[in-house]
């Protein structure tokens, strides 16, 4: 009975968009909306990482402060860029790629910082 609930559920939503005019704007309006919300959430849970962490990221020697700043700058311009780079084959074999060495210097960084 559920299963049949949550189905006439989805079909209610999708009747709009698929016959009524201008639907198909209203929900990328919508997903739009909801990716900015997203966003917003990831930048404020990563700002309260930061003023979390202040002490021990201003702690740090030089290099690996910068090299973890520009690791996090790297992700940020993944996510900037994911459009692009998503659209081909190559271009979504550099995101992942850049993804995974940003990811990978963060934690190098981080346990570096947390080892004594």
């Amino acid at each position: 009975m559920r299963a049949l609930r949550n189905i006439a559920i989805i079909a209610l939503i999708a009747v709009p968009v698929a016959f009524l005019p201008g639907g198909g704007a209203a929900a990328r309006a919508v997903l739009a909306a909801l990716g900015i919300g997203f966003l917003a959430s990831v930048g404020f849970a990563g700002w309260q990482a930061y003023r979390a962490n202040r002490l021990t990221i201003s702690t740090l020697p030089d290099v690996p402060r910068a090299m973890f700043f520009g690791a996090v700058g790297l992700l940020v311009l993944m996510v900037v860029a994911a459009d692009e780079l998503l659209a081909t084959g190559g271009g979504t074999l550099v995101w992942i790629g850049l993804i995974a060495l940003s990811a990978v210097v963060i934690l190098r960084v981080w346990t570096e910082a947390h080892r004594y």
